[in-house]
Protein backbone atom coordinates (compact mmCIF):
# COMPACT_ATOMS: atom_id res chain seq x y z
CA UNK A 1 0.00 0.00 0.00
CA UNK A 2 1.22 3.36 -0.98
CA UNK A 3 2.49 6.18 1.98
CA UNK A 4 0.17 9.04 1.89
CA UNK A 5 1.40 12.29 -0.19
CA UNK A 6 0.87 15.42 2.50
CA UNK A 7 0.08 18.51 0.21
CA UNK A 8 2.27 21.54 1.56
CA UNK A 9 -0.25 22.79 3.55
CA UNK A 10 -0.73 19.90 5.49
CA UNK A 11 2.22 19.05 6.02
CA UNK A 12 2.41 22.86 7.39
CA UNK A 13 -0.46 22.61 9.49
CA UNK A 14 0.32 19.46 10.94
CA UNK A 15 3.58 20.41 12.19
CA UNK A 16 2.57 23.24 13.66
CA UNK A 17 -0.03 21.34 15.81
CA UNK A 18 2.36 18.78 16.72
CA UNK A 19 4.92 22.31 18.10
CA UNK A 20 2.22 23.91 19.67
CA UNK A 21 1.45 20.58 21.95
CA UNK A 22 4.78 19.43 22.62
CA UNK A 23 5.85 23.21 23.92
CA UNK A 24 3.14 25.30 25.72
CA UNK A 25 4.13 28.63 26.66
CA UNK A 26 7.59 28.81 28.04
CA UNK A 27 10.19 30.71 28.90
CA UNK A 28 12.72 31.51 26.52
CA UNK A 29 16.27 34.48 26.86
CA UNK A 30 18.30 35.71 24.54
CA UNK A 31 19.17 38.93 22.92
CA UNK A 32 16.81 41.33 20.92
CA UNK A 33 18.20 41.23 17.24
CA UNK A 34 16.98 42.10 13.20
CA UNK A 35 14.40 44.43 15.52
CA UNK A 36 11.64 45.57 13.18
CA UNK A 37 8.32 47.75 14.23
CA UNK A 38 5.59 47.14 11.57
CA UNK A 39 3.09 50.02 10.47
CA UNK A 40 0.59 47.87 12.13
CA UNK A 41 1.55 47.91 15.53
CA UNK A 42 2.96 44.48 15.45
CA UNK A 43 6.51 43.55 16.41
CA UNK A 44 9.00 41.45 14.71
CA UNK A 45 12.71 40.50 15.68
CA UNK A 46 14.85 37.82 16.37
CA UNK A 47 15.79 36.18 19.70
CA UNK A 48 19.46 34.82 19.68
CA UNK A 49 22.34 33.17 21.65
CA UNK A 50 25.56 32.67 20.75
CA UNK A 51 25.01 29.83 18.88
CA UNK A 52 21.33 29.74 17.49
CA UNK A 53 18.60 32.44 16.82
CA UNK A 54 14.77 32.03 16.56
CA UNK A 55 12.43 34.48 14.80
CA UNK A 56 9.97 36.03 17.22
CA UNK A 57 6.16 37.58 16.48
CA UNK A 58 5.14 39.89 19.29
CA UNK A 59 1.66 41.38 18.19
CA UNK A 60 0.54 45.02 18.77
CA UNK A 61 -1.39 43.96 22.04
CA UNK A 62 0.94 42.55 23.61
CA UNK A 63 3.64 44.97 22.22
CA UNK A 64 1.65 48.36 23.82
CA UNK A 65 2.95 46.53 27.70
CA UNK A 66 5.90 46.43 27.20
CA UNK A 67 7.13 49.05 29.78
CA UNK A 68 10.60 49.87 27.76
CA UNK A 69 11.74 50.71 24.69
CA UNK A 70 12.73 47.54 22.41
CA UNK A 71 16.08 47.90 21.04
CA UNK A 72 18.56 45.81 19.32
CA UNK A 73 21.14 44.04 21.92
CA UNK A 74 19.10 43.91 24.68
CA UNK A 75 19.01 41.17 27.01
CA UNK A 76 15.24 40.11 27.19
CA UNK A 77 13.19 36.87 28.47
CA UNK A 78 10.21 36.12 26.68
CA UNK A 79 7.18 33.79 27.15
CA UNK A 80 5.99 32.54 23.73
CA UNK A 81 4.34 29.86 21.88
CA UNK A 82 6.15 27.90 19.78
CA UNK A 83 4.71 27.71 16.54
CA UNK A 84 4.83 27.35 12.52
CA UNK A 85 4.13 29.96 10.17
CA UNK A 86 1.99 27.60 7.62
CA UNK A 87 2.54 30.46 4.79
CA UNK A 88 5.87 30.34 4.73
CA UNK A 89 6.77 27.11 7.12
CA UNK A 90 8.59 29.32 9.40
CA UNK A 91 9.77 28.06 12.55
CA UNK A 92 8.90 30.81 14.84
CA UNK A 93 7.71 32.20 18.75
CA UNK A 94 4.41 34.15 19.06
CA UNK A 95 5.61 36.06 22.17
CA UNK A 96 2.65 36.75 25.21
CA UNK A 97 4.94 38.62 27.19
CA UNK A 98 8.16 39.81 27.81
CA UNK A 99 10.65 40.89 31.08
CA UNK A 100 14.06 42.34 30.97
CA UNK A 101 17.01 39.27 31.31
CA UNK A 102 17.91 38.26 35.09
CA UNK A 103 14.24 40.48 36.22
CA UNK A 104 12.55 37.05 36.02
CA UNK A 105 14.72 35.08 38.08
CA UNK A 106 14.84 38.14 40.65
CA UNK A 107 11.16 38.58 40.70
CA UNK A 108 10.15 35.19 41.66
CA UNK A 109 12.83 35.37 44.65
CA UNK A 110 11.02 38.40 45.62
CA UNK A 111 7.63 36.83 45.46
CA UNK A 112 8.90 33.71 47.44
CA UNK A 113 10.14 35.81 50.27
CA UNK A 114 6.93 37.93 50.24
CA UNK A 115 5.26 34.97 50.55
CA UNK A 116 7.51 33.40 53.44
CA UNK A 117 7.34 36.34 55.34
CA UNK A 118 3.50 37.04 54.94
CA UNK A 119 2.90 33.66 56.51
CA UNK A 120 4.97 34.11 59.44
CA UNK A 121 2.80 37.50 60.48
CA UNK A 122 5.24 40.32 59.44
CA UNK A 123 3.15 42.24 57.69
CA UNK A 124 -0.04 41.93 59.43
CA UNK A 125 -1.66 44.80 59.66
CA UNK A 126 -2.51 44.29 63.43
CA UNK A 127 1.32 44.79 64.28
CA UNK A 128 1.81 48.03 62.73
CA UNK A 129 2.06 50.87 65.21
CA UNK A 130 0.52 54.47 65.02
CA UNK A 131 2.94 56.86 64.00
CA UNK A 132 3.93 59.64 66.18
CA UNK A 133 2.25 62.54 65.69
CA UNK A 134 4.70 64.88 67.34
CA UNK A 135 8.22 63.60 66.67
CA UNK A 136 11.27 65.62 68.06
CA UNK A 137 13.99 63.51 66.98
CA UNK A 138 13.71 61.57 63.50
CA UNK A 139 16.47 58.56 62.54
CA UNK A 140 17.15 58.33 58.73
CA UNK A 141 18.57 55.11 57.28
CA UNK A 142 20.27 55.89 54.36
CA UNK A 143 23.65 56.66 52.47
CA UNK A 144 25.01 59.77 53.25
CA UNK A 145 25.72 61.18 49.43
CA UNK A 146 22.54 59.86 48.76
CA UNK A 147 19.77 62.50 46.81
CA UNK A 148 17.28 60.73 49.03
CA UNK A 149 18.31 62.11 52.14
CA UNK A 150 18.51 65.75 50.82
CA UNK A 151 15.15 65.49 49.83
CA UNK A 152 14.36 64.57 53.00
CA UNK A 153 16.20 67.62 54.96
CA UNK A 154 14.53 69.81 52.84
CA UNK A 155 11.50 68.69 53.47
CA UNK A 156 11.95 68.73 57.17
CA UNK A 157 13.04 72.06 56.75
CA UNK A 158 9.88 73.33 54.89
CA UNK A 159 8.10 71.63 57.10
CA UNK A 160 9.04 71.02 60.69
CA UNK A 161 12.62 72.79 61.06
CA UNK A 162 12.96 72.60 64.78
CA UNK A 163 12.81 68.73 64.22
CA UNK A 164 16.36 67.36 65.13
CA UNK A 165 17.38 64.48 62.49
CA UNK A 166 20.08 61.80 63.14
CA UNK A 167 21.81 60.16 60.00
CA UNK A 168 22.49 56.55 60.16
CA UNK A 169 24.51 56.23 57.49
CA UNK A 170 25.02 53.16 55.15
CA UNK A 171 24.83 51.46 52.00
CA UNK A 172 22.08 51.19 49.76
CA UNK A 173 23.04 49.68 46.61
CA UNK A 174 25.38 46.43 46.04
CA UNK A 175 26.04 43.09 47.72
CA UNK A 176 27.77 44.74 50.64
CA UNK A 177 24.53 46.65 51.21
CA UNK A 178 22.13 44.05 52.95
CA UNK A 179 24.86 43.71 55.68
CA UNK A 180 25.55 47.63 56.27
CA UNK A 181 21.51 48.24 56.25
CA UNK A 182 21.57 46.27 58.99
CA UNK A 183 24.45 47.33 60.78
CA UNK A 184 22.63 50.54 60.61
CA UNK A 185 19.92 49.26 61.89
CA UNK A 186 21.66 48.03 65.28
CA UNK A 187 23.15 51.06 65.77
CA UNK A 188 19.78 52.92 66.22
CA UNK A 189 18.42 50.38 68.50
CA UNK A 190 21.39 50.61 70.41
CA UNK A 191 21.29 54.13 70.77
CA UNK A 192 17.64 53.95 71.01
CA UNK A 193 17.50 57.64 70.41
CA UNK A 194 15.04 58.19 67.85
CA UNK A 195 11.04 58.76 68.01
CA UNK A 196 10.34 57.58 64.75
CA UNK A 197 13.03 55.62 61.79
CA UNK A 198 12.92 56.46 57.89
CA UNK A 199 14.50 54.18 55.95
CA UNK A 200 15.11 55.74 52.64
CA UNK A 201 16.80 55.19 48.78
CA UNK A 202 15.85 57.08 45.68
CA UNK A 203 14.67 55.25 42.81
CA UNK A 204 16.47 52.29 40.55
CA UNK A 205 15.82 49.54 38.80
CA UNK A 206 14.93 46.26 40.85
CA UNK A 207 18.56 44.92 41.09
CA UNK A 208 19.31 48.92 42.29
CA UNK A 209 17.22 48.23 44.93
CA UNK A 210 17.67 44.48 45.86
CA UNK A 211 18.96 45.32 49.06
CA UNK A 212 15.59 46.51 50.21
CA UNK A 213 14.25 42.60 49.26
CA UNK A 214 17.21 41.05 51.82
CA UNK A 215 15.47 38.82 54.30
CA UNK A 216 18.09 39.72 56.94
CA UNK A 217 17.35 43.48 56.34
CA UNK A 218 13.66 42.63 56.58
CA UNK A 219 14.00 40.90 60.04
CA UNK A 220 16.00 43.30 61.31
CA UNK A 221 13.81 46.27 60.58
CA UNK A 222 10.63 43.85 61.88
CA UNK A 223 12.30 44.16 65.60
CA UNK A 224 12.74 48.17 65.54
CA UNK A 225 11.77 49.70 68.95
CA UNK A 226 10.34 52.56 67.17
CA UNK A 227 7.88 53.11 64.28
CA UNK A 228 8.93 52.90 61.33
CA UNK A 229 8.63 54.01 57.42
CA UNK A 230 9.71 53.23 54.60
CA UNK A 231 10.29 55.48 51.58
CA UNK A 232 11.99 52.97 49.07
CA UNK A 233 12.06 54.35 45.19
CA UNK A 234 9.52 55.76 43.35
CA UNK A 235 5.91 55.12 43.73
CA UNK A 236 5.84 52.46 41.16
CA UNK A 237 8.84 50.47 42.99
CA UNK A 238 7.55 48.21 45.88
CA UNK A 239 10.33 46.45 48.08
CA UNK A 240 9.99 44.23 51.35
CA UNK A 241 10.96 46.79 53.28
CA UNK A 242 7.63 48.48 52.26
CA UNK A 243 5.66 45.55 53.93
CA UNK A 244 7.76 45.16 56.72
CA UNK A 245 7.78 48.94 58.14
CA UNK A 246 4.95 50.36 59.90
CA UNK A 247 4.39 52.70 57.01
CA UNK A 248 5.22 52.75 53.56
CA UNK A 249 5.68 56.50 51.29
CA UNK A 250 6.08 56.35 47.92
CA UNK A 251 9.28 58.24 47.95
CA UNK A 252 12.00 59.62 50.42
CA UNK A 253 10.08 62.87 50.14
CA UNK A 254 6.71 61.93 50.76
CA UNK A 255 8.34 59.79 53.68
CA UNK A 256 9.14 62.82 55.49
CA UNK A 257 6.31 64.52 54.37
CA UNK A 258 4.30 61.84 56.18
CA UNK A 259 7.15 61.78 59.08
CA UNK A 260 6.72 65.63 60.06
CA UNK A 261 2.57 65.47 59.12
CA UNK A 262 1.52 66.00 62.47
CA UNK A 263 3.93 69.11 63.06
CA UNK A 264 3.06 70.35 59.72
CA UNK A 265 -0.48 70.79 60.45
CA UNK A 266 -0.23 72.21 64.34
CA UNK A 267 2.08 74.70 62.49
CA UNK A 268 -1.05 75.50 60.18
CA UNK A 269 -3.29 74.87 62.81
CA UNK A 270 -0.99 77.53 65.26
CA UNK A 271 -0.89 80.00 62.17
CA UNK A 272 -4.60 79.98 62.09
CA UNK A 273 -4.91 80.57 65.81
CA UNK A 274 -2.69 83.86 65.36
CA UNK A 275 -4.56 85.44 63.04
CA UNK A 276 -7.76 84.44 64.97
CA UNK A 277 -5.87 86.45 67.84
CA UNK A 278 -4.61 88.84 66.62
CA UNK A 279 -7.99 90.25 64.98
CA UNK A 280 -9.26 89.67 68.23
CA UNK A 281 -6.53 92.21 70.02
CA UNK A 282 -7.17 94.51 67.13
CA UNK A 283 -10.91 94.32 67.50
CA UNK A 284 -10.76 95.20 71.33
CA UNK A 285 -8.40 97.87 70.74
CA UNK A 286 -10.48 99.20 68.32
CA UNK A 287 -13.61 99.43 71.01
CA UNK A 288 -11.45 100.14 73.86
CA UNK A 289 -10.10 103.18 71.65
CA UNK A 290 -13.65 104.34 70.55
CA UNK A 291 -14.57 103.92 74.81
CA UNK A 292 -11.85 106.30 75.07
CA UNK A 293 -13.06 108.85 72.80
CA UNK A 294 -16.47 108.83 74.12
CA UNK A 295 -15.31 109.81 77.71
CA UNK A 296 -12.66 112.46 76.19
CA UNK A 297 -15.81 113.78 75.02
CA UNK A 298 -17.64 114.19 78.36
CA UNK A 299 -14.50 115.31 79.85
CA UNK A 300 -14.89 119.15 81.41
CA UNK A 301 -12.77 121.44 82.59
CA UNK A 302 -13.58 121.87 86.34
CA UNK A 303 -13.88 125.46 86.25
CA UNK A 304 -16.50 125.14 82.83
CA UNK A 305 -17.93 122.70 85.08
CA UNK A 306 -18.37 125.26 88.25
CA UNK A 307 -19.27 128.04 85.47
CA UNK A 308 -22.15 125.96 84.66
CA UNK A 309 -23.03 125.01 88.34
CA UNK A 310 -22.68 129.17 89.21
CA UNK A 311 -25.12 129.96 86.05
CA UNK A 312 -27.16 127.36 86.94
CA UNK A 313 -27.59 128.29 90.76
CA UNK A 314 -28.00 132.36 89.74
CA UNK A 315 -31.17 130.88 87.40
CA UNK A 316 -32.87 129.51 90.23
CA UNK A 317 -32.44 132.09 92.26
CA UNK A 318 -34.00 134.51 89.67
CA UNK A 319 -36.76 131.84 89.65
CA UNK A 320 -37.04 131.97 92.89
CA UNK A 321 -37.07 135.86 93.50
CA UNK A 322 -39.84 135.90 90.88
CA UNK A 323 -41.88 133.26 92.72
CA UNK A 324 -41.84 135.24 96.28
CA UNK A 325 -42.95 138.70 94.31
CA UNK A 326 -45.24 137.16 92.52
CA UNK A 327 -46.99 135.50 95.50
CA UNK A 328 -47.46 138.56 97.17
CA UNK A 329 -48.71 140.11 94.01
CA UNK A 330 -52.14 137.36 94.10
CA UNK A 331 -52.35 137.14 97.88
CA UNK A 332 -55.50 139.59 97.86
CA UNK A 333 -56.94 137.69 94.57
CA UNK A 334 -56.38 134.25 96.93
CA UNK A 335 -58.30 135.55 99.98
CA UNK A 336 -61.24 137.06 97.36
CA UNK A 337 -61.45 133.55 95.70
CA UNK A 338 -61.55 131.69 99.32
CA UNK A 339 -64.10 133.74 100.37
CA UNK A 340 -66.09 133.05 97.31
CA UNK A 341 -65.54 129.51 97.30
CA UNK A 342 -66.50 129.66 101.49
CA UNK A 343 -70.22 130.88 100.51
CA UNK A 344 -70.55 128.69 97.22
CA UNK A 345 -69.82 125.45 99.66
CA UNK A 346 -72.21 126.77 102.82
CA UNK A 347 -75.30 127.34 99.99
CA UNK A 348 -74.57 124.11 97.84
CA UNK A 349 -74.50 121.80 101.47
CA UNK A 350 -78.40 123.72 102.18
CA UNK A 351 -79.43 122.86 98.96
CA UNK A 352 -78.15 119.43 99.44
CA UNK A 353 -79.73 119.06 103.37
CA UNK A 354 -83.22 120.27 101.99
CA UNK A 355 -82.71 117.77 99.29
CA UNK A 356 -82.26 115.04 101.53
CA UNK A 357 -84.79 115.88 103.98
CA UNK A 358 -87.75 116.08 101.25
CA UNK A 359 -86.35 112.28 100.18
CA UNK A 360 -86.48 111.06 104.09
CA UNK A 361 -89.87 112.33 104.04
CA UNK A 362 -90.89 110.29 100.95
CA UNK A 363 -89.16 107.30 101.85
CA UNK A 364 -91.12 107.21 105.46
CA UNK A 365 -94.19 108.19 103.84
CA UNK A 366 -93.34 104.66 101.66
CA UNK A 367 -92.41 103.27 104.41
CA UNK A 368 -94.35 99.55 105.73
CA UNK A 369 -94.34 101.01 109.25
CA UNK A 370 -95.92 104.21 108.26
CA UNK A 371 -98.48 101.72 106.68
CA UNK A 372 -98.57 99.78 110.18
CA UNK A 373 -99.10 103.17 111.76
CA UNK A 374 -101.94 104.11 109.95
CA UNK A 375 -103.69 100.55 111.52
CA UNK A 376 -102.58 97.85 109.24
CA UNK A 377 -101.03 94.92 109.92
CA UNK A 378 -98.77 92.04 107.84
CA UNK A 379 -100.68 88.69 108.11
CA UNK A 380 -97.80 85.75 107.84
CA UNK A 381 -98.81 81.84 107.74
CA UNK A 382 -96.81 79.46 109.97
CA UNK A 383 -94.17 79.14 107.79
CA UNK A 384 -93.20 83.19 107.41
CA UNK A 385 -94.83 83.34 104.07
CA UNK A 386 -96.83 86.69 103.93
CA UNK A 387 -100.74 85.84 103.52
CA UNK A 388 -102.36 88.53 100.56
CA UNK A 389 -105.19 85.84 99.80
CA UNK A 390 -108.03 84.40 101.95
CA UNK A 391 -107.55 81.38 99.69
CA UNK A 392 -104.33 80.98 100.85
CA UNK A 393 -105.89 79.64 104.19
CA UNK A 394 -107.38 76.83 105.81
CA UNK A 395 -109.62 76.64 108.74
CA UNK A 396 -107.13 75.50 111.74
CA UNK A 397 -104.19 77.41 110.54
CA UNK A 398 -102.11 79.42 112.79
CA UNK A 399 -101.05 82.64 111.89
CA UNK A 400 -98.61 86.00 113.23
CA UNK A 401 -100.09 89.00 112.82
CA UNK A 402 -97.41 92.58 112.91
CA UNK A 403 -98.92 95.39 114.01
CA UNK A 404 -97.40 99.12 114.31
CA UNK A 405 -96.50 97.92 118.00
CA UNK A 406 -95.89 94.59 118.65
CA UNK A 407 -97.24 91.38 117.62
CA UNK A 408 -100.14 88.62 117.72
CA UNK A 409 -101.07 85.12 116.96
CA UNK A 410 -104.42 83.96 115.63
CA UNK A 411 -106.38 81.23 114.55
CA UNK A 412 -108.34 80.68 111.47
CA UNK A 413 -111.74 79.82 112.39
CA UNK A 414 -113.81 80.47 108.80
CA UNK A 415 -112.46 81.78 105.34
CA UNK A 416 -114.65 83.47 103.11
CA UNK A 417 -113.29 83.93 99.55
Amino acid sequence: MAAETLSVSELNRQARQWLERQFPLCWVSGEISNLVRAASGHVYFSLKDSQAQVRCAMFRSRAQLVPWKLENGQQIEVQALVTLYEARGEFQLNVEAMRRAGIGQLYEQFVRLREKLAAEGLFAAEQKRAMPPYPRRVGIVTSPQAAALRDVIAAFARRAPHVELIVYPTLVQGAEAPAAIVAALETAYARAECDLLLVVRGGGSLEDLWAFNDEAVARKLAVSPAPTISGVGHETDTTIVDYVADHRAATPTAAAELASAGWFAAAGELGELEDALLRAIERQLAQRIQAVDRLALRLVHPAQRLAAIRQRVEGLGHRLGSAIQARFTVQPRIDRLRFRLTQSLAQRLAAQRDRLARHAGALAALSPHATLERGYSIVRSADGRIVRQAGQLTPGDTLDLQFAHGRATATVDKVDL
